[in-house]
């Protein structure tokens, strides 16, 4: 998917919302557990109850790849089942030189059919370039998280002052371009994601945190909303797991369409 239909799909539902697919066995309702594959017919219900609501779902892989070839195969008929129209994100967090790094995209590009796939950036430029080298498959580099051992890194500052995740943000603008790279950026430190888009003006966030974390949607869009809309935000388990009964699906769509009416406000306040 390119950089222009994902606008289409943002202002034709008018909405920005990523729904989370971090299926755990253990929290899914117990009736799906004697089917011949739950975590695919939990999936299934999820995507058929909040796909009028949402423009991207994202599969956390580490959810799937405990599970072994099982869980796998599950991945991969969830990705099949999402409709085409929307965005679709492989949470894996790669991130290898060479060709492990080329393999990877293989992976979630060819075989999985991902529109994108999260890398961590730490290895450099060669860790991330093979992924940059398909058509209309994007990169979302890990920028600004907001878990608390972000500050062991993240936040380090050199001799000139300036933070490491800002040396990320502007060196990286020189691998991709805004029409194949995005940025992971958490939302708990909304004024953060500001700093954040002055470095990068015209990328899409994907923004994690919003919901059961704690992060402020209101807040992510003060700081981080630029002339494309630019945001991407995510919720998971506040959706996914609004109910542990069988009207699982019902309730995950009725938390996703709160969301996306919050969003139409947003979307028409700002004439997007």
């Amino acid at each position: 998917m390119n950089k222009q239909e994902l606008i289409n799909q943002i202002k034709q539902k008018k909405s920005f919302l990523c729904v989370g697919l971090d299926t755990d066995l253990k929290k899914i309702p117990p009736h799906l557990l004697d089917t011949e594959d739950p975590i695919f017919e939990f999936n299934k219900a999820i995507i058929d109850a909040t796909k009028e609501y949402t423009v991207a779902y994202k599969p956390n892989t580490a959810f799937y790849e405990c599970h072994g070839p099982k869980g796998w195969e599950s991945l991969k008929k969830t990705l099949d089942y999402i409709p085409k129209d929307i965005f679709t994100i492989a949470d894996a967090k790669r991130g290898d030189i060479g060709n492990t790094s080329r393999y990877y995209a293989d992976t979630f590009f060819d075989y999985l059919g991902a529109d994108s796939v999260t890398v961590a950036p730490y290895m450099g430029e060669d860790s991330v370039a093979p992924f940059l080298e398909y058509e209309n498959k994007w990169v979302i580099l890990l920028a600004l998280t907001s878990n608390k051992g972000a500050l062991d890194f993240q936040m380090l500052k050199d001799e000139n002052n300036e933070e490491l995740f800002t040396k990320v943000l502007r060196k990286s603008q020189e691998w991709g371009t805004p029409e194949n790279l995005m940025f992971v950026v958490g939302a708990t430190r909304a004024e953060d994601i500001g700093r954040v888009r002055k470095i990068a003006p015209h990328n899409f966030f994907l923004v994690p945190g919003v919901g059961a974390q704690g992060g402020s949607l209101e807040d992510v869009v003060k700081y981080g909303w630029n002339n494309d809309c630019g945001l991407l935000v995510n919720s998971s388990r506040g959706i996914i797991y609004a109910s542990q009964g069988e009207d699982f699906a019902a309730k995950a769509g009725e938390a996703a369409r709160d969301l996306q009416r919050e969003m139409a406000v947003i979307i028409d306040e700002r004439g997007f």
